[in-house]
């Protein structure tokens, strides 16, 4: 293991290319996140019979918002950090941070979604009826701000295949040694 400046002689020299989509998903993610915590934020609608309905009364809502949060937070950091030349280390510091902010958007899409779902349906068993019929407007905004935040996921979700790339591009295949080469010989 190598711990060495990127674009040295040891290490794998990054794609031009794939540096740059990296990059460009990366910065997307940014205002996908911002739009999504925007219209979640501003959401809300009066009903005469049901009276207010806003982002704060569903917890979901407001889980989304806080991972919106911090996605674009890291995004941003992220892609200011991605120019620097820094120690290889950086490949596995952002594989890591990919793969966490990933999983955690996967879990604020599955939570909102669930939200929306009820919204438009409702449930039968549990005699809850479906409440878009009276806040279409809440309900609009909302399944568009999935639609952004399902948007910056999937951004992530390439960049965790990238990172993962990255980081498992700067080492070398595990070295085989004769003696083990001549018994896997033998034993096939």
């Amino acid at each position: 293991m190598s711990l060495e400046v990127e674009g040295s002689s040891s290490t794998p020299k990054q794609l031009p290319a794939l540096k740059m989509l990296d990059c460009t998903l990366r910065v997307s993610a940014i205002p996908l996140s911002i739009a999504s915590i925007s219209l979640t934020v501003t959401d809300h609608q009066s009903n005469e019979t049901f009276g207010k309905i806003e982002f704060h009364n569903l917890l979901g809502l407001k889980y989304m918002v806080l991972i919106s949060a911090i996605c674009a937070a890291y995004a941003f950091t992220s892609a200011a950090s991605s120019w620097l030349r820094v120690l290889a280390i950086k490949a596995w510091i952002f594989f890591l941070s990919d793969q966490v902010i990933a999983y955690l958007m996967v879990t604020s899409v599955a939570a909102v979604s669930e939200i929306v779902y009820l919204g438009y349906k409702g449930d039968r068993e549990v005699t809850w009826s479906e409440a878009c019929s009276s806040f279409g407007k809440f309900c609009s905004r909302m399944g568009i701000g999935l639609v952004f935040h399902a948007l910056a996921l999937c951004c992530f979700l390439s960049l965790s295949v990238i990172s993962a790339f990255r980081a498992f591009s700067v080492f070398d295949p595990p070295c085989v040694s004769s003696k083990e080469e001549e018994e896997d010989r033998r034993d096939n």
